[in-house]
């Protein structure tokens, strides 16, 4: 299965991925491998799924944020496949992005002039109301929630 995937290209994967994370009830995670462009899909499929919920006014920071997430875990996880998964529950969104090592991520506080790379994490920091990661029993799971501002019924 791992090397059917690793044929596929950004576009068939985003064609094959939608469906399963579009759906708020399932809860589902997807696999993609663990290569740079998959950041891309990732953050073309959170999008996909934001506007199929109709939460346009989270798109730009979701897409960056699990962007940075996703390139994370191809950088530094070492493992041939990340899981994606996208989660609504009344209030809130979240975005986990799960990889095969069990080293945590860390804050880098440097300031910027010292370290040119390193920030994602301090990106996430500043944009999502609450991020964390959690060990599993075969690795990580990095997540971020974004509060969902709900509109009141006309």
């Amino acid at each position: 299965m791992l090397a059917d995937l690793e044929r596929l290209t950004p576009e068939e994967m985003e064609h094959i991925f939608f469906g399963v994370l579009s759906d708020p009830d399932a809860g589902e995670e997807v696999r993609l491998p663990s290569r740079p462009e998959s950041a891309g899909v990732a953050r073309r499929l959170v999008r996909s799924v934001l506007e199929t919920w109709k939460l346009h006014q989270l798109l730009e920071a979701v897409e960056l944020l699990t962007g940075e997430l996703v390139a994370n875990a191809v950088r530094h996880a070492g493992g041939r496949m990340i899981g994606l998964k996208v989660v609504r529950r009344p209030g809130w969104l979240r975005v986990e992005v799960r990889d095969s090592s069990r080293a945590m991520p860390c804050l880098i506080v440097a300031p910027e002039s010292v370290c040119t790379n390193g920030h994602g994490l301090k990106l996430v920091d500043s944009i999502a109301e609450r991020w964390g990661a959690d060990l599993l029993p075969r690795g990580k799971g990095v997540w971020f929630e974004i509060k969902i501002r709900e509109r009141a019924a006309a």
